[in-house]
């Protein structure tokens, strides 16, 4: 494999994939031995994946520069091609299904396969290709609408990931001048983001009726894979939540306001944990890369050669600018088994999260795709794949003084607590897109309204020092899961707590943490939810009593 830089893109051709799977579609029917079958299904997987690895290229390169106007053009394309090849796949799925060889299949490629394409077939109809279309293109501007704000900050020019870094200044009045900036960005393209937002909505409401679905939720469930739990045992958990996990946040803020020696705790002090300074890397984007390796390839052999073919084909893009989308991210080049990493490094401690909680969800993919037959098994449903990634975040705990020096410990014991107090805030996420989708709430005020009702349940102690844009409810707006990936934010609650669960077992036995975690990451995705949690030996956050259970585990390192 040449490097990412160095692949040649060429639009795939998307009518003669077309054209493949309706061939595909009748030769299942006419196939006279499963081999023949097989071979059939095989060639509409290759083709796929190709297809699919191009558009990943075309993705990665115009995350990287929203103002590319080719990758602009070549994602409209695509978003325009993908919802006529779905259509053209629930032929070829239910040729598959009503085929007489179903059960060979099943055999091979287990019953999560069968599930999964009776699954397909509820969610695609022609009916709701336009609308995907729509959808997809409203989820591009909204993402070119995130990652145009620039501010003048003290003679810089910086975007929201800059100001970021700025409000972990240990000087209260910068932190509070970047906290007023940051705010003014968001404010200043409110309405467009209500505005795409409302739009959204409408769309995903309409292809749920369509669909026969009772509401978006009940579709979105079913097109994440929750097979094996609703709604109603999210909201037991995130009630959990509040009775476990929130009291313990509040208490660790009024210990960090006495830290900081500040009467009274506003947002902009929260990103600042210590009052000299939290820890930072050391070192230059490309030392710490190299860092990164030497830590892999003590962690394990398996990780060790994961980061060098990594490295050797530099498939990262990790440095912030202009017109670079927000966030970060790990997708998978299919055709070359090469996950990739997307970040913005900003020279604050996510930066070195990203080389950890990214390179987690590499790693399975890395480790997976060698070992799952099916792509879309390489990589599981979110709630396990971000155990893959959080759990390499404490995985690596023994190797940050490669980053951080002397100050490894505190940006332990900060990340530590960080990990706990981010869960009410995912929860507060998932039950305001549930309320906004359940009550039909198009209006943008009356968003804002719900958003700052929900904080004081789950954030009782947020305080944003008379900021009427904040206070009136606009803080969600900064949230981009909930505009391109709805209902998604939850899972990395329900993921937090086995990745903690492994963090108490590593106190106690790190072998056997690392080899349960190992064993769960070679899985990928080839079973459902709970199967793979016991296959790493994990404990079910939707279980009653699994919560607390964690807490008292984690308690003394808490504390």
């Amino acid at each position: 494999m040449e490097k990412f830089s160095e692949i040649q893109y060429a639009r795939p051709d998307g009518q003669a994939f077309l054209a493949v799977i309706c061939h595909a579609a009748n030769a299942l029917k006419e196939s006279v031995g499963y081999g023949e079958a097989k071979e059939v299904f095989d060639k509409v997987k290759k083709e796929g994946n190709h297809f699919q690895t191009m558009q990943v290229v075309a993705s990665i390169r115009n995350t990287i520069n929203t103002l590319d106007e080719f990758y602009e053009k070549e994602m409209e394309y695509f978003y325009g091609i993908q919802p006529k090849i779905g259509v053209e796949m629930k032929k070829f799925n239910e040729a598959l299904l009503s085929s007489e060889f179903v059960d060979k299949f099943e055999e091979e490629y287990g019953s999560l396969l069968i599930q999964q394409i009776r699954s397909s077939l509820r969610l695609t109809d022609e009916c709701n290709v336009e609308l995907q279309v729509q959808e997809s293109m409203l989820v591009q501007e909204y993402s070119k609408a995130a990652a145009s704000p620039v501010t003048e900050f003290h003679g810089e020019k910086l975007n929201f990931y800059g100001l970021l870094k700025q409000m972990q200044s240990t000087d209260r009045g910068i932190r509070k001048e970047a906290f007023e900036a940051w705010s003014a960005m968001y404010e200043s393209i409110s309405g467009k983001l209500d505005e795409i937002y409302t739009k959204l909505m409408k769309i995903r409401l309409q292809m749920a009726e369509n669909l026969g679905f009772s509401g978006y939720e009940e579709m979105v469930f079913e097109s994440m894979g929750r097979y094996t739990y609703t709604p109603k045992d999210v909201a037991v958990f995130r009630e959990e939540v509040c009775k476990h996990v929130v009291p313990v946040c509040r208490e660790l803020f009024e210990k960090q306001k006495a830290r900081l020696g500040v009467e009274k705790l506003h947002y902009y002090d929260e990103g600042l944990v210590y009052p000299e300074g939290n820890a930072v890397p050391i070192g230059t984007m490309q030392e710490q890369l190299e860092n990164a390796g030497k830590m892999y390839r003590e962690l394990s052999k398996e990780t060790g050669i994961f980061f060098d073919f990594m490295l050797e084909h530099d498939l990262f893009d990790l440095e912030t600018k202009p017109g670079k989308h927000q966030g970060g991210y790990c997708t998978m080049l299919t055709d070359y088994k090469a996950p990739f990493i997307f970040s913005n490094f900003n020279g604050t401690s996510a930066d070195v999260d990203v080389l950890t909680h990214e390179a987690g969800h590499a790693f399975e993919a890395f480790e997976a795709s060698r070992r799952v037959a099916l792509t879309e098994q390489v990589f599981s449903t979110s709630e396990v794949d971000e155990i893959h990634s959080m759990s390499m975040e404490f995985f690596t705990y023994p190797w940050m003084e490669l980053f951080f020096g002397e100050n490894a410990d505190k940006y332990r014991q900060a990340h530590l607590w960080d990990a706990l107090q981010c869960v009410p805030y995912m929860a507060c996420v998932d039950e305001f897109q549930h309320r906004v989708y359940a009550e039909r709430l198009f209006d943008g005020m009356e968003r804002r309204r719900v958003w700052s009702e929900l904080e004081k349940k789950y954030l009782p102690w947020r305080d944003y020092d008379g900021n009427t844009f904040l206070e009136q409810g606009g803080f969600w707006m900064q949230k981009q899961h909930i505009f391109m990936y709805p209902f998604y934010y939850i899972d990395y609650a329900l993921a937090r707590f086995g990745a903690l669960e492994y963090y108490g077992r590593m106190k106690e036995n790190s072998a056997k943490a690392w080899e349960d975690y190992f064993n769960l990451c070679c899985a990928g995705g080839s079973r459902g939810y709970r199967e793979l949690l016991e296959i790493g030996n994990l404990s079910c956050p939707l279980e009653e009593g699994t919560v607390k259970k964690v807490m008292e585990m984690i308690e003394e390192y808490i504390n």
